[in-house]
């Protein structure tokens, strides 16, 4: 039996006690787009970071055919670190990964990582290694190709994650120069709290960045795929009219060969390192709900999953012993996982607004939002 969920407190990432998210990006109003033949101008880019109160529990599952990834080997649940201290999210493609230099000096500045040596006194501080995978979107022709997050915007948005308490969402942080098929892209995020069953009292909570090459608009509805009457309701949606739509099926397929959707998955749910690879996993069936095609050889998908082990559930009943006692509580958190993710993607393209040229899902499909 499905657990029911409920949206959390801030419907964000947030909502995971012990996850802070901090943004740094470069925009002015000079951005173009590049076109095929030539470069595009002005700065449009930037990073995202999830900080951790103290090291969770992590995981990752790549489907994309072109990943731009860091620390991805560390994370299989047969290698040794089981946690990390933050996930870094980044335009730039390959070229944004340096902003995790940014990452890592601003944890070892505050003690965070592992600790190989030194008493951790102020005359002796800990010699630490902090641990930061990170994922990119390539955003580089959005702006001038050149503008890229660097090892100072890591620090910036790790510096701005650091007791944060809200999540900045739309065309912040990595998701500024993203794309989402024909629309613009962006961050979005979304949470559920599970209020029964073996993982009841548990948050479980998504971070996106969308920039895929597929589609996230269902062309014969005009509303994101995957919206049912309900939750479109709930989002105050109702169906665009037929010339919105038309006008939607008119715009130009996205014109480039590199794409990616990028995230992170969370919760406080206790869970191993093999069951985090699970949910992450599972939060893939969310990315193809919404997406339409996921996966693909032009995109990079990739999904980090963390658990920060803070909640209390209930006592969990016997298990045959071919399963893992944590079997009934993971496939809670999965369920809500791909939930989450899906629910992040919309809230991105919602929330994005236009940019040079590129056209927001609201300046498409505005009648969407007019009651009727």
């Amino acid at each position: 039996m499905s657990p029911t969920l409920t949206p959390g407190p801030t419907d964000s990432l947030a909502d995971v006690a012990g996850l802070h998210v901090g943004h740094h990006h470069l925009l002015d109003d000079t951005v173009s787009v590049a076109a095929p033949d030539a470069a595009g101008a002005g700065a449009a880019t930037g990073c995202t970071v999830v900080l951790t109160d103290r090291a969770a529990i992590a995981a990752v599952d790549v489907r994309g055919g072109g990943p731009g990834t860091r620390e991805t080997d560390l994370l299989d649940p047969s290698h040794s670190v089981q946690r990390v201290d933050a996930v870094l999210l980044t335009g730039g493609s390959a070229y944004g990964l340096a902003a995790a230099d940014g990452v890592m000096r601003w944890l070892e500045e505050h003690g965070r990582g592992i600790v190989m040596g030194g008493s951790g006194s102020p005359d002796e501080p800990a010699l630490v290694v902090p641990i930061v995978p990170g994922a990119v979107i390539f955003d580089l022709p959005v702006g001038n190709w050149s503008t890229r997050p660097t090892a100072e915007a890591g620090y910036a948005a790790t510096a701005a994650a650091n007791g944060a308490t809200s999540v900045p969402r739309g065309c912040v942080g990595a998701g500024v120069g993203a794309r989402a098929g024909s629309l613009k892209g962006g961050v979005g995020t979304a949470s559920v709290r599970v209020e029964d069953g073996a993982a009841a009292g548990a948050t479980v909570a998504a971070l996106v960045v969308a920039n895929p090459v597929g589609t996230v608009v269902d062309p014969e509805t005009g509303l994101p795929w995957g919206l049912g009457p309900g939750r479109a309701a709930a989002l105050g949606l109702t169906a665009p009219t037929a010339a919105d739509i038309e006008t939607g099926r008119a715009l130009d397929a996205k014109g480039t060969v590199l794409n990616t959707t990028i995230g992170v998955v969370a919760t406080d749910a206790p869970l191993t390192k093999a069951a985090c690879r699970r949910v992450a996993v599972a939060g893939h069936d969310g990315l193809a709900r919404a997406i339409r095609p996921a996966h693909s050889p032009l995109d990079g998908d990739t999904l980090f999953a963390l658990s920060t082990g803070t909640a209390t559930l209930p006592e969990a009943g016997p298990m045959p012993d071919a399963f893992p006692a944590e079997l009934p509580v993971l496939a809670a958190v999965c369920e809500a996982a791909a939930e989450v993710v899906q629910r992040a993607i919309v809230d991105a393209v919602l929330a994005a607004t236009g940019l040079a040229g590129i056209p927001s899902y609201r300046d498409v499909y505005g009648t969407a939002f007019t009651p009727r």
